[in-house]
């Protein structure tokens, strides 16, 4: 029988605060060998292009090709997965992607300018990126629903090209995500995995185009790449372990709030789970749903070590307090499994979803309830927000001085940049003033 202990944390105790830190405590630091195999195989493909990719995917992945070409998938093949897998799957993931689709349609903002009185027009220009590059965990940890969340929202905001890399491991490929990435519309699909595929997005090589993002989650391998390539294109985030809180005033059935815990547990051992109550014999009932639910899952294991060593209950002494101690924490999920869930959102500052009342399981974010499922972690929701359309775009300021109002700035600017001593900024602006001379 799989053994588990749940911590118990109380917001009154004199330790509490100390507690609390040691519970969210979070070793993210990269070991050292890790650091030099992934600056290796970056400096590889960087300078060796094709023949380092070709190399390192036979080396990590056991497959071998003839050329990076041959480990491309046509969009034709994209297209017999969609048809090939099964009804219940395919309508599945086109419900999926159609609210995704509905949700990031609504986060697109538009250009905009004014015009001053003189004339002088400002504004913002709103640019899609042109290529965005979106890497997929392979072989066991396949994950359709990560693809629809990250290629979606690049196609709403009008990214000029998706691809894609996918380490396949033994040539396997995963039908599910190929047709994911069909159902989504990403326009290419190279079958390359680990710190080479994201080096090879970064840098492009012969065959594969340089992209000027990459987002998508991964391994310690490629998040670490992802940090060391992060300047030369951008990225979307370096993701901790999965987290969720939930927030409940004791009447939600305790085996809802346990399999709700169970459904970031089932991720890995290092993803925190946290139940925070004002009542205490509710903690208690919930415990008990834990032990008796833990011996029906399949990730018992994983489960269980998470439980042990992330999760805690924590006795609040009323729903203040546990926005509160909400907010300290920024969880990525934020479950508000209370009667007026409305009423708790105010006091709510910082979490990465927050999912509204007993009915809305985080699982649903997860796939399909339309909100990005790509959300901050350890403790960073307090200044990072989830995946979005905005993600996949950049703003360029746009400045139009009138005559009447360069010869106005003008003489503002000409003070200031003379007082910074920089002599050829005050005089560029000093040109356009006009009767300059006479004044």
């Amino acid at each position: 029988m799989t053994e588990v202990t749940v911590k118990r944390l109380s917001a009154s105790a004199a330790d509490f605060d100390v507690s609390l830190d040691r519970l969210l405590a979070w070793d993210d630091s990269v070991d050292h060998q890790v650091n030099e195999s992934v600056r290796h195989i970056l400096h590889e493909v960087r300078t060796r292009g094709d023949a380092a990719l070709l190399e390192l995917t036979e080396r990590f992945d056991r497959v071998t090709a003839a050329s990076v070409a041959d480990l491309e998938i046509s969009r034709a093949r994209m297209a017999q997965a969609v048809a090939a897998i099964p009804a219940a799957q395919r309508e599945a993931l086109e419900t999926a992607a159609a609210r995704i689709r509905d949700y990031h349609e609504r986060q697109k903002a538009p250009s905009w300018q004014y015009e001053e009185a003189d004339g002088t027009v400002l504004g913002q220009k709103v640019t899609p990126l042109d290529r965005a590059g979106l890497y997929v965990p392979g072989g066991k940890a396949a994950y359709p629903s990560s693809v629809l969340m990250n290629a979606v929202p690049a196609k709403v905001a009008g990214v000029g090209e998706v691809v894609m890399v996918v380490p396949t491991p033994g040539g396997t490929v995963n039908e599910l995500v190929l047709a994911a990435a069909g159902v989504a519309g990403v326009d290419r699909v190279f079958t390359i995995g680990g710190a080479q595929a994201v080096a090879a997005l970064a840098y492009g090589t012969e065959t594969v185009p340089r992209v000027d993002k990459i987002v998508g989650p991964g391994n310690i391998f490629v998040a670490t790449a992802k940090r060391e390539v992060f300047g030369t294109v951008g990225i979307d985030m370096i993701a901790g372990p999965s987290e969720i809180l939930v927030i409940c005033d004791g009447q939600t059935d305790p085996d809802w709030i346990a399999m709700d815990l169970f459904s970031q547990a089932e991720h890995d051992e290092q993803a925190q789970s946290i139940l925070i109550s004002p009542d205490a014999d509710f903690l208690d009932r919930v415990e008990a749903s834990i032990r008796k639910l833990l011996p029906t899952m399949e990730r018992a294991e994983i489960i269980a070590t998470s439980i042990s060593d992330r999760a805690a209950l924590i006795q609040v002494d009323d729903m203040a307090q546990a926005a509160e101690v909400s907010n300290r924490i920024a969880p990525e999920h934020l479950e508000l499994s209370v009667a007026d869930p409305e009423a708790l959102l105010p006091a709510i500052r910082h979490a990465g979803a927050i999912f509204m009342g007993r009915y809305t399981a985080e699982a649903l974010g997860d796939y399909c309830a339309g909100p990005n499922h790509v959300l901050p972690t350890s403790g960073t929701a307090r200044f990072s927000s989830p995946l979005g359309v905005y993600d996949f775009q950049k703003r360029s300021s746009i400045i139009g001085f009138s005559a009447e109002g360069a010869s106005e700035m003008g003489k503002v600017a000409s003070v200031l940049a003379r007082g910074e001593g920089l002599t050829a900024h005050a005089r560029s602006a000093e040109y356009r003033i006009k009767d300059r001379e006479a004044s």
